[in-house]
């Protein structure tokens, strides 16, 4: 009965969540669901954040709200906002800067006590002045309301992944943490950072690393937000390339120490599952893949294919959710009963990939 579930709601048709009303589209897209049923959407539109919120397991959406204005806002190419929820809190993280385009930036935070009604400014992430000016960082809440928020650090010559955390829901954050720096000089420079909290609150992070030539994805952990893991490298294959690929995949974590990735390698999607003995398995080409778990193992997937957005659980026939969409993106609730993908195309479309 569930499977059945699972297979019609993933075959549901796409909503919009909103349109333009201006020359400047809503693109860049990202979700946040909780287990009663609200979902959050973020996306720039120009250099303003909005966020649009469902309470009804993404099956309808209300009006957007805007939450900021605050700037020159770093969006396009995974740039942009960054969202969480626990318990009605509501957390969005963006980089803006005075000049922009890459010139300057820091990573703000703005926060709601109230499912996303009403918003005020939390602090600034980075401790150092415009080194998040790249624009590419990831954020995450664990099972505890930790906020995670990991960037690429210009404040030292090459780029570096750092690190930050915040128990007040962004009010205040950490001092900032190195997590990690190539032997090389520099991890890749323009291909975004992501991040997850397992059911035991160890915080797993993904980046594209540059290593002799070898841009490949590398993940790490961390139990306490200060002392991490060695990195170690995703996947099998490598690819040698002498520039930035922009794409930055999904790292997402379960019980029991469950944890998975999603990649783009030159033009295909690679998949990995720790405890899965396969080691990766390619899924199709394309681009910009992003990735949730849901129940019983369920692993939901989407990037953007030759013939337009693709998404899959995994294990069935793959689906065009939109021909013409960009900057696909999929999240679950913590319990994993509802997952929600989400996409521009002018505007903010979505789906509901599963519910329980």
């Amino acid at each position: 009965m569930i499977s059945t579930l699972f297979v019609l709601l993933s075959q549901a048709p796409s909503i919009v969540l909103v349109t333009p009303k201006s020359e400047v589209d809503f693109i860049e897209p990202q979700i946040a669901v909780e287990n009663d049923g609200h979902v959050y959407v973020a996306y720039g539109s120009g250099n303003a954040v909005y966020v649009s919120i469902s309470a009804d397991k993404g099956k309808s959406f209300g009006n957007p709200v805007k939450v900021a204005e605050s700037g020159k806002l770093a969006l396009g190419m995974r740039r942009g906002p960054r969202i969480s929820a626990f318990k009605g809190k509501v957390t969005v993280t963006a980089v803006y800067g005075t000049t922009g385009n890459g010139a300057d930036g820091d990573i703000l935070t703005f926060r709601s006590d109230n499912h996303g009604e009403t918003w005020s400014a939390g602090s600034k992430v980075n401790d150092v002045a415009g080194s998040a000016r790249e624009g590419l960082h990831g954020l995450a809440v664990g099972p505890d309301g930790t906020l995670a928020c990991t960037w690429l650090d210009l404040r030292t010559r090459g780029t570096k992944l750092y690190l930050s955390t915040s128990k007040d829901e962004g009010t205040t954050w950490s001092k900032n943490q190195l997590v990690y720096e190539s032997a090389s000089g520099s991890i890749c420079e323009c291909c975004h950072p992501s991040l997850a909290y397992d059911a035991n609150g160890r915080l797993h992070i993904m980046f594209r690393n540059s290593l002799k030539g070898a841009r490949d994805m590398y993940g790490l952990f961390t139990n306490n937000g200060t002392s991490f893991s060695q990195a170690i490298k995703f996947g099998t294959g490598t690819w040698l390339i002498n520039a930035c690929p922009m794409d930055g995949g999904m790292i997402f974590a379960g019980d029991s120490g469950a944890v998975g990735a999603i990649w783009r390698r030159e033009n295909f999607i690679y998949y990995f599952m720790n405890g899965n003995d396969i080691g990766e398995l390619a899924l199709g080409e394309g681009k910009q893949p992003w990735a949730a778990l849901g129940t019983n193992g369920d692993i939901f997937a989407i990037w953007s294919g030759p013939a337009g957005i693709v998404s899959v659980r995994l294990g069935e026939p793959t689906r065009i959710v939109s021909p013409k969409g960009t900057d696909p993106v999929i999240a679950a609730s913590p319990d994993r009963k509802i997952v929600f993908a989400a996409w521009a195309n002018g505007g903010i479309q979505g789906t509901v990939m599963a519910s329980l």
